[in-house]
C-alpha cells in the first residue's frame, strides 16, 4: 500500500476542530486494512510531521478513523491550515 491509497481525508467537524486545538490531535478516515504503525509511516511521509501516537476507530457506517496524537512542537492546527481545514 502506498501512503495515498492509507490516508483518504481529513475530518473537520466540529468535534474534530475542538480536539485539534485541546489535545493537539487530528482525525483522518483511512483505509479500512490499515494498520497503525502504516498509518503513522503514510502521515510522517506525507506532511513530514511528528506523530507520538495513533489510535483507531471503526464507525458504525463502515469507515475507519485515525485519532492521530502530534508531538509538542508540531502544533495540529498548523498541519490544519496546511490541509485547508482552517
Amino acid at each position: 500500500m502506498n501512503e495515498y491509497s492509507i490516508i483518504k481525508y481529513p475530518v473537520s467537524t466540529e468535534k474534530a476542530v475542538r480536539i485539534m486545538e485541546s489535545e493537539n490531535k487530528l482525525i483522518f478516515v483511512v483505509d479500512k486494512k490499515a494498520k497503525k504503525a502504516e498509518i503513522k509511516g503514510a502521515l510522517e511521509k506525507l506532511f513530514k510531521i511528528k506523530i507520538v501516537k495513533v489510535n483507531t476507530l471503526n464507525t458504525p457506517k463502515g469507515e475507519k478513523r485515525a485519532y492521530v496524537k502530534l508531538s509538542p512542537e508540531t502544533p495540529a492546527i498548523d498541519v490544519a491550515t496546511q490541509l485547508g481545514l482552517m
